[in-house]
């Protein structure tokens, strides 16, 4: 049989009819499940898109009360699934209902496997193109700006302030650790300002060595030095008109720092070796993951070319401190290296989902990046786990998803706080939550609490 990589759960009841569906789907995985219990179990483990499902199911084979439970159950879990009802010829109202409940589609019996498979065939097509637009939709809004990938507050706060100063030429200082996306950040300065069409012109610091970054910055005449065999540009005049990008401007040499702080001045530079001033038309974005101010109390850092190069400074929060960002992060790469490498892993087990939500990422999104990368790379299965990003079990609980874990978690906080501000007086715990003391009685049941 041609077997691919298309799961369908085929939820009856009937021995026959069970062998007929699993053989009536050439194309498909079938799982087949007798029951709702197990039916619930299938589609946790294979994650459907389609679904048949017949309506009497035990222990009420006669009625259709586990079969439409099966139904609900399972649109909690999964809204986009498409649940095909198979029903018999005298039961269409309840085949209705179930279509109000949410189900896709309806077949009456008796089974023809060939209308029967061309039903799941619209059914699984339909659940694919609704899965691509909502990956659409998704990446769209997950991309607050270009090349920017993530959807906590505090990243989206960093992305309001860059959009609002990208029209304006003020010089900018985005300060943040290593791997958290500067140069994503100064690019994106870049084509949100009026120089868009122009070019940005990056240098790193401290990637060059110290002896041959003035030459690089203001360029150098010919002669200017053993070598110099042609008078050259350097960045900042190959910047004009445009942006020029001083990354890890922490590591700019301290004899440096007052010829940079006159071209911030002055707007004009020297070519090494020349005595002609140039004027250059640039706007100046800088990063550095080092603290400054702790360079000029050591003296290693110029205050006055600190506070030219920060008339307004950016904090990029660390992957850490962003919160939903590391699953948001490590989806998108997964999407990006399955096509790059040609591979249909579907997602991350329920382990690797809670470490990539407690893991601290002091790589930030570089780290997240590798990881991933390396995970589709080695990872032989259809999921990623935790050995393929080589994390370990948190050894926290991971916080619940669901509202009402999530409520009563933090009303019984709200609770034992109370009762520590208030010195366990249940009078007073209870003004100070708003409640009535029998409510504040009935909570200390709910919570195994006492006030003691």
């Amino acid at each position: 049989m041609n077997r691919t990589n298309k799961p369908l759960l085929v939820v009856e009841d009937d021995p026959g009819l069970q062998s007929q569906m699993r053989w009536c789907f050439d194309d498909y995985e079938v799982t087949i499940s007798g029951d709702r219990t197990d039916a619930i179990n299938q589609f946790r483990r294979h994650q459907p898109g389609v679904v048949l499902l017949d309506l009497g199911l035990p222990p009420d084979p006669g009625g259709v009360t586990e079969g439409l439970a099966t139904l609900e159950q399972i649109l909690s879990m999964a809204p986009s699934t498409k649940i095909i009802i198979v029903t018999g010829d005298n039961d269409r109202s309840n085949a209705v209902k179930a279509i109000g409940l949410g189900a896709y589609d309806f077949y009456q019996k008796p089974v023809d496997p060939e209308i029967l498979t061309l039903v799941v065939d619209r059914a699984y097509r339909v659940n694919i193109l609704e899965q691509e637009n909502q990956q659409l939709l998704c990446a769209q809004q997950t991309m607050p700006l270009e090349g920017i990938i993530g959807a906590s507050p505090q990243l989206l706060k960093v992305c309001q302030t860059i959009e609002k100063i990208a029209p304006s030429d003020i010089t900018t200082l985005l300060l943040g650790s290593s791997g958290t996306g500067k140069e994503l950040f100064a690019q994106a300065l870049h084509t949100l300002s009026p120089r868009a069409k122009e070019k940005i012109v990056a240098i790193n610091c401290a990637a060059i060595p110290d002896n041959l970054l003035e030459s690089e910055l203001f360029g150098y005449e010919k002669g200017a030095f053993t070598g110099a065999a042609k008078q050259t540009p350097g960045k900042i005049e190959l910047a004009d008109g445009g942006t020029l990008f001083l990354d890890e401007i922490g590591d700019l040499p301290f004899e440096l720092q007052a010829k940079l702080l006159r071209f911030l001045q002055e707007r004009v530079i020297e070519r090494v070796g020349g005595r002609v001033e140039i004027p250059v038309d640039v706007r100046i974005i800088c990063a550095t993951h080092q603290n400054l101010m702790q360079h000029i109390d050591e003296g290693r850092f110029r205050e006055d070319l600190y506070y030219r190069i920060s008339e307004i400074s950016i904090n990029i929060p660390p992957l850490k401190d962003r919160e939903g960002d590391p699953l948001i992060l490590a989806k998108a790469f997964l999407d990006r290296f399955n096509r790059e490498f040609n591979k249909a892993i579907r997602g991350f087990d329920k382990d690797a989902i809670s470490a990539i939500e407690s893991y601290d990422w002091p790589g930030n999104v570089r780290e997240i990046e590798s990881k991933l990368k390396r995970a589709v790379i080695m990872t032989e299965g259809s999921q990623i786990t935790l050995d393929d990003l080589q994390l370990t079990q948190p050894s926290e609980e991971p916080q619940p998803l669901n509202l009402k874990l999530v409520r009563e978690d933090a009303e019984r906080k709200a609770i034992q706080r109370a009762l520590s501000h208030t010195d366990n007086n249940v009078s007073e715990t209870a003004k100070a939550l708003g409640i009535t003391r029998p409510t504040l009685y009935s909570l200390f049941e709910k919570y195994g609490l006492n006030s003691k």
